[in-house]
């Protein structure tokens, strides 16, 4: 049997990490995105998913409202890249498109299980370690992957950072508070963290270049990794508005063998630690 693992999608662009996350067995109950033409995408091809037009509005009490739930297992999102992309000015936090504060007291808010933060390379030198800080604080571990388009199939490079955290007593930085950590003794919260320790996510070289990405299976190989759209193509509606789409999205098999990961670990631990288990 299948447990139902919940996702929720931030900054959520066309929908890459959506695919992702769906691929490996999640269900998306949420998401947030502000610009138009990827809303219509979104809202042709996840129809009943509720979603928020502002990050600024979604809040523990709105999520609640529209989904029912009190939480997810996992919030993924690719916060805006404007502040420390190398084709702009590289303003960090005086960027007023710095938007990780905001990701941050969802995460505060909602307290997942898992956290999949997504962006450029080039926040590596700048606000990546405070960010790492931060979600220590809130009480998760976190670990940083860079991750190539072109390791995956893709035509071009794209590195993407990949920042996924898992939390240290269900989120909560007091164990007492999390239902789950109540439920389960000391010695099952030791064997999932080692088995989640043990998954191959982990044990992967943080650096996941094209020989090692190469020597694993990545899942299917007729996946479509390449858009039809061509710069050339002429008299295509909207051509501009998907270009900019698909610039700034990312290749949904760059991610999905973290999701994957994250899925097998969370949906084993529920099978053999489930109550009618008698363990």
């Amino acid at each position: 049997m299948i447990n139902l693992l919940t996702h929720l999608s931030l900054f959520t662009g066309i929908g890459g990490l959506d695919l992702a996350a769906e691929w490996a067995g999640f269900q998306t109950v949420g998401q947030c995105e502000w610009a138009d033409y990827p809303t219509k995408v979104l809202e042709k091809h996840w129809p009943d998913v509720p979603r928020w037009r502002d990050v600024h509005t979604l809040t523990g009490e709105s999520f609640h409202e529209k989904t029912g739930l009190q939480t997810v297992d996992i919030i993924s999102g690719g916060f805006p890249c404007q502040p420390f992309s190398t084709a702009g000015l590289r303003k960090g936090k005086s960027d007023e498109r710095y938007l990780w504060p905001e990701f941050l007291r969802i995460i505060q808010e909602l307290r997942p299980n898992w956290i999949i933060g997504e962006n450029v390379v080039g926040i590596i030198g700048m606000e990546l370690d405070d960010i790492l800080v931060q979600l220590e604080e809130e009480g998760y571990e976190a670990r940083v992957f860079v991750l190539p388009a072109y390791a995956v199939g893709a035509l071009h490079q794209r590195n993407r950072v990949a920042i996924v955290a898992h939390s240290c007593g269900n989120g909560w930085k007091d164990e007492s508070k999390s239902q789950k950590s109540r439920n389960a003794s000391d010695g099952k919260e030791k064997i999932r963290k080692q088995e989640i320790r043990n998954y191959s996510l982990h044990s992967r070289p943080k650096q996941l270049g094209l020989r090692t990405m190469r020597r694993t299976e990545w899942g299917n190989p007729d996946w479509l990794r390449e858009s039809g759209i061509c710069r050339v193509v002429d008299g295509l509606p909207d051509r501009l508005d998907r270009l900019i789409c698909l610039g700034n999205a990312v290749v949904p098999q760059q991610f999905y063998p973290i999701f994957k990961s994250i899925f097998d670990v969370e949906n084993d631990w529920m099978q053999r630690f489930k109550p009618d288990s008698g363990l």
